[in-house]
């Protein structure tokens, strides 16, 4: 499918189309949706947006009113869960950090070194822990879970060049990283000193010094241009990113059980869209960010495991986790 370009507020054009010949009662009938995020136009989660888009109109024409947000336009970092709740936008992604502060033992999924890849995190939430975790957060968030897209792997980006190989060698590093409690554990949890920053201000951040380092999936670094202000990436894998597409309740709850099924089925495709861009493009990254002049380098990652894996363990977060989750979660792998 080719994706088009579109300005921060868009509609489909056969969306457009479709209005502009809809009969009153038809218009009225439209459910609007505003679909909102944080991430720039270059950002492949915000092209799937494109993706869910076109094919939602495609399953269910003229049914609905779609207009895209990109870079903040509508709501900045964390604010579009509130906006979902209120009913100032429909659609969302929501990270699991912001799931994991409302619901504090699903913080079990922002774990670092948790899910081994996209495969292992869809297989979960297909299955029946899936289904009660996303109950859950529809009784208790106001939101319904359509699918997740893969973020990526999340590795580390370094403003100045240093011998990163253990956790202990993070000591004193300013990481920046959202501002929610859960992302800032997982700073702790790799040695660092986290720095919330918004998403939007760490390109500055990391040119002025304000901040140290930051984590991103490769594909980020690359679309929001970190690679001019950074000198180095290293290959933690730490966490491997799933971001949940959400609609709220409101507006969840005005569909039939067919429309529920095609928006749910618009929403795997977008992310399909995405895993498959993604993965590929993570594979081509590494040599171009040395052509660029970063030293990419690979630390001691089992360390970074052990530590990060212990430090959630020992931690009171570990204690309200759902009890056999992790055992249950690791037979999914793939």
């Amino acid at each position: 499918m080719t994706l088009k370009h579109t300005a921060l507020v868009a509609m489909t054009a056969t969306a457009l189309a479709t209005a502009l010949v809809a009969t009153p009662a038809l218009a009225q009938d439209q459910i609007e949706l505003k679909f909102t995020t944080v991430s720039v136009p270059t950002d492949l989660h915000t092209q799937a947006m494109q993706v869910f888009a076109d094919k939602l109109e495609e399953l269910l024409p003229g049914r609905f009113d779609i207009q895209l947000y990109d870079s903040g336009a509508l709501f900045g970092q964390n604010a579009d869960l509130d906006a979902l709740q209120r009913g100032n936008a429909e659609m969302a992604y929501v990270a699991f950090q912001l799931i994991a502060d409302a619901i504090p033992e699903y913080g079990l999924f922002t774990a670092g070194y948790l899910f081994q890849n996209p495969e292992h995190y869809r297989a979960v939430l297909e299955s029946d822990i899936g289904e009660e975790f996303k109950q859950r957060v529809s009784d208790e968030m106001g939101i319904q879970l359509l699918d997740a897209c893969y973020l990526g792997t999340r590795q580390l980006n370094l403003r100045t060049a240093r011998d990163i190989q253990t956790p202990e060698d993070m000591a004193g590093v300013k990481l920046r990283m959202p501002g929610s409690d859960s992302w800032l554990f997982l700073g702790e949890a790799l040695g660092a000193n986290p720095t919330p920053l918004p998403f939007g201000e760490v390109y500055l951040g990391l040119q002025t010094g304000t901040i140290d380092a930051q984590d991103n999936p490769l594909p980020t670094v690359e679309a929001a241009k970190f690679y001019e202000v950074t000198e180095q990436i290293t290959l933690t894998s730490h966490l491997v990113d799933g971001l949940p597409m959400a609609v709220n309740n409101q507006t969840w709850e005005q569909l039939t059980d067919d429309e529920k099924a095609k928006m749910t089925e618009a929403a795997v495709a977008a992310c399909d869209w995405n895993n498959a861009e993604r993965s590929a493009n993570e594979d081509r990254l590494v040599s171009f960010f040395e052509e660029e002049g970063l030293t990419v380098t690979t630390p001691d990652v089992d360390a970074f495991r052990t530590h990060v894996q212990n430090f959630y363990l020992n931690s009171d977060r570990a204690a309200s986790w759902p009890e056999g989750w992790v055992e249950r979660i690791n037979e999914l792998a793939p």
